[in-house]
């Protein structure tokens, strides 16, 4: 396996890059108005928030919806400014006299310089990275665990957070902007990781966070409803992902892998330059197949996995058909990165996912489940999966985020309503909507179901829980969906402190369970084993997103 970073100087500093050399890289122009205004500026390190960029730094002021970003830089101790016309107006406005690289746009140059400032450091490491609506954390998750099994030393970056080498490290975007990236990578570089596993939004990728980051390997998951709020269409949002796989494309990775199992995987592959082809579906042409041969009384699956005429056997950890083609996938991308392949796939039986199905255990004689699904496919995905593992009935809590995508919210209640015998509407991250008209959203799509399920309205959401427990009776499921791993609540311009898991707990002490334990914490995140049920089988991590 390549571990590029062995025999390199990747814990030395990165020397200052001098501001006429980024100029270049950037197309730039220069405007100062100080005397010898930008001879001897050197550039050590990149940032988008004014007050936190070093002083030898650079300032990206980006336009905002709101604001300029620029209307901060008096606030930032930064050496020079990135920024457009619009910025270098304000700036000269307000009489500063640092040197300014003024482009058309800055974001599509703020990958390629943040790069050049960390000295290229994702060239040190083999990077992986991975795409698609459902499925990327898991598939990320998958990948860690099998490398660190095959010797790697790993780093992580994805919706949970940011791992290096096991440690947690607290990231707030999915995939972090530029500069945060490139400094992330260079952390990384730093000590002594070998391989970074990473998702890749669509937002990333349109937004140009990835510029000027060398991806060794590209997967792709599938496609699904989901961000049509920044994205017009389903074919924007496919070209969106497309540009890591479209070898014209100058974020495309070296290797591609894509799971065919629906049409628009199948779209994937005819794009892409030689891809694996993934499957679970017995197609004809794949590069790599997963069968499911048997589901144990725990959950786990054993699955039969064929790659380079060789067939590897293994027990997954993870309950639902959708994880055999998540480890599929995981399979293919280590082995283009030339990972042992019986030291990976032994890793993977030892897989989870934190805030992924995550069973709360207060003893009490019914399944309890937080889980962060929060698109039509991800919900019907948890349900089904619920129903494999119970023979009684399944509740539901579920809602939708305010200022995003609003065709979804009333497929999410019809999917929740189809599938369970209780579904309580309640509150997700409401925003700057009025979460009263984003409930009546997906109560039309589970009104309209028409499935005879019971359906409830319960705006705060530690209440909908409250009835969720108080409903559940012995052999029963219940799941809190849409925020998962999350300790925040959005309402307004103001995060709240608020974790499904917590109020799970709290809600099952009030009904007389686990009261000595009401306030304990959750299970921590990380890798960790199976939890047992209360019936007595397993449940272990799931990822819908």
């Amino acid at each position: 396996m390549d571990h590029r970073n062995e025999n390199s100087a990747a814990g030395a500093p990165q020397a200052p890059v001098p501001l006429h050399e980024l100029a270049r890289i950037a197309g730039a122009d220069v405007a100062s108005s100080a005397d010898n205004g930008w001879a001897g500026v050197a550039i050590s390190s990149v940032g988008l928030n004014a007050r936190e960029v070093a002083p030898g730094g650079l300032f990206a002021a980006l336009p905002g919806t709101r604001v300029h970003g620029a209307q901060f830089a008096a606030e930032s101790p930064a050496r020079a400014i990135l920024t457009d016309r619009e910025g270098l107006d304000i700036v000269e406005a307000a009489g500063d006299r640092r040197p300014v690289l003024v482009v058309d746009d800055v974001r599509a140059v703020l990958g390629e310089v943040s790069a050049h400032v960390y000295g290229h450091p994702s060239r040190r490491m083999t990077l992986i990275g991975v795409t698609g609506t459902s499925g990327k954390t898991t598939t990320t998750y998958l990948l860690e665990r099998g490398l660190i099994a095959a010797g790697a030393q790993v780093g992580l970056i994805g919706t949970t957070g940011t791992r290096i080498r096991g440690r947690d490290v607290p990231t707030s975007l999915t995939t972090p902007e530029a500069p945060t990236l490139q400094a992330l990578f260079a952390r990384m570089a730093a000590e002594g990781v070998t391989h970074v596993v990473m998702e890749v939004s669509s937002h990333a990728l349109s937004l140009g966070r990835v510029d000027g980051t060398s991806f060794d390997a590209a997967g792709f998951t599938n496609l699904s409803q989901d961000h049509l709020d920044f994205h017009p269409t389903m074919d924007d949002y496919f070209q969106a992902k497309a540009a890591f796989f479209d070898p014209s494309s100058p974020v495309a990775a070296s290797a591609s892998v894509v799971c065919v199992d629906d049409e628009w995987g199948e779209r994937m592959a005819e794009l892409a330059s030689h891809p694996l082809r993934v499957g679970t579906h017995g197609q004809e042409g794949l590069d790599c197949s997963a069968r499911l041969t048997a589901v144990r009384d725990n959950g786990a699956q054993d699955i039969e996995l064929r790659i380079d005429g060789q067939t590897h056997e293994f027990t997954l950890p993870l309950p639902g058909a959708f994880n055999v083609a998540n480890a599929a996938l995981a399979t293919a991308l280590a082995r283009v990165v030339g990972a042992d392949m019986p030291q990976f796939v032994r890793g993977l039986e030892n897989a989870a996912v934190p805030g992924r199905m995550e069973r709360i255990d207060a003893g009490q004689d019914f399944v309890a489940v937080v889980d962060y699904a929060h698109k039509p496919a991800a919900i019907a995905a948890v349900l089904e999966t619920l129903r494999e593992q119970v023979d009684g009935r399944i509740g539901i809590a579920v809602g939708a985020g305010g200022d995003r995508d609003t065709t979804k919210r009333a497929v999410m209640g019809q999917q929740a309503a189809t599938r369970a015998d209780l579904v309580i509407v309640t509150d997700d991250n409401p925003r700057t909507e009025d979460p009263a008209a984003i409930r009546a959203a997906v109560l039309r799509g589970a009104r309209e179901a028409g499935s005879g399920a019971e359906i409830r309205e319960c705006g705060p959401r530690a209440e909908a829980i409250d009835q969720l427990v108080a409903w559940a009776l012995p052999g029963d499921a219940i799941v809190v969906v849409g925020k998962g791993h999350e300790v925040g609540q959005i309402v307004g311009d103001t995060t709240h402190h608020f974790d499904d898991r917590e109020e799970m707990r709290r809600a099952l002490a009030d009904n007389g369970y686990g009261e000595n334990d009401a306030h304990g914490t959750h299970q921590p995140d990380g890798l960790h084993g199976p939890q047992e049920l209360a019936d007595g089988k397993d449940f272990f991590a799931h990822d819908p997103t």
